[in-house]
């Protein structure tokens, strides 16, 4: 393993089932997710949005250009010709919409486990923050999951996030089969430890601004529980542009 990596979308057919291959490997077989399109004989994590969003790949070259990072990203041109985002099912997003500002959509995110916690995943960002410049894209959301679906497990860390990362009513998107996340009071939390188990996808988030929806999302299927994530990208302080932009990272 290097710290040396190519990032690029999705030039053909070859290059999204690499993608998809790396999904099923941490969706399916780690994280035991499934779905209707899911091709356990191939090994592809897929669905009906694929064809309609780009994706962003992270390779190793030290490994035979072995494709070790993934991002879908759907702009809201490209959802009008999908009729709907993927997160549509999970959440209102009316807020979004009537907010007349430029629209992407982040989902899949993944790592292979070997590069979880190095430079692959910066390498994934800056690929992101290119995406976002070139595209003039304003608002970034998606649905980003704690493994598993039990809640009470859960309710510290929903909690802490509903209590101090709720985004403004403007952008603020709604569970639709609704969840709580106002699960303890603030005061009972102890915040140091319902922290460390919120997954780094998004710790990463947070760090860069970015605020949740209302109410979390009990997905059975991919047994996960989902928040919907919402950056707005002219509140991005100059310290949290310089964590993902190209320009102050060279």
């Amino acid at each position: 393993m290097s710290d040396s990596f190519t990032v690029h979308l999705a030039r053909d057919e070859s290059d999204v089932r690499d993608a998809q291959r790396l999904r099923y490997e941490v969706f399916v077989a780690e994280l035991g997710g499934d779905g209707a399109l899911v091709d356990h004989e191939n090994r592809l994590e897929r669905d009906r949005f694929d064809p309609y969003f780009d994706h962003l790949l992270v390779r190793d070259p030290a490994r035979d250009e072995r494709v070790v990072g993934v991002y879908r990203l759907l702009r809201d041109d490209r959802a009008r010709e999908a009729g709907q985002f993927y997160s549509e099912d999970e959440y209102d997003l009316t807020a979004l919409r009537r907010s007349g500002r430029r629209l992407l959509e982040l989902g899949r995110s993944c790592l292979h486990p070997d590069y979880r916690g190095g430079p692959a995943m910066f390498h994934l960002w800056q690929g992101l923050a290119d995406y976002v410049l070139d595209h003039g894209i304003e608002v970034l959301f998606g649905t980003a999951s704690f493994h598993g679906t039990d809640v009470a497990q859960l309710a510290p860390s929903l909690s802490l996030l509903h209590h101090r990362h709720l985004a403004p009513e403007d952008l603020r998107v709604r569970a639709r089969a609704f969840q709580s996340m106002d699960l303890v009071p603030e005061a009972e939390i102890d915040r140091v430890q319902a922290m460390l188990e919120v997954p780094a996808l998004i710790k990463a988030y947070l760090r860069l601004g970015g605020c949740v929806g209302e109410g979390a999302f009990v997905d059975h299927a991919f047994n996960t529980t989902d928040v919907c994530l919402v950056m707005d990208t002219a509140k991005m302080t100059e310290r949290q542009r310089a964590l993902y932009t190209r320009e102050r990272a060279t």
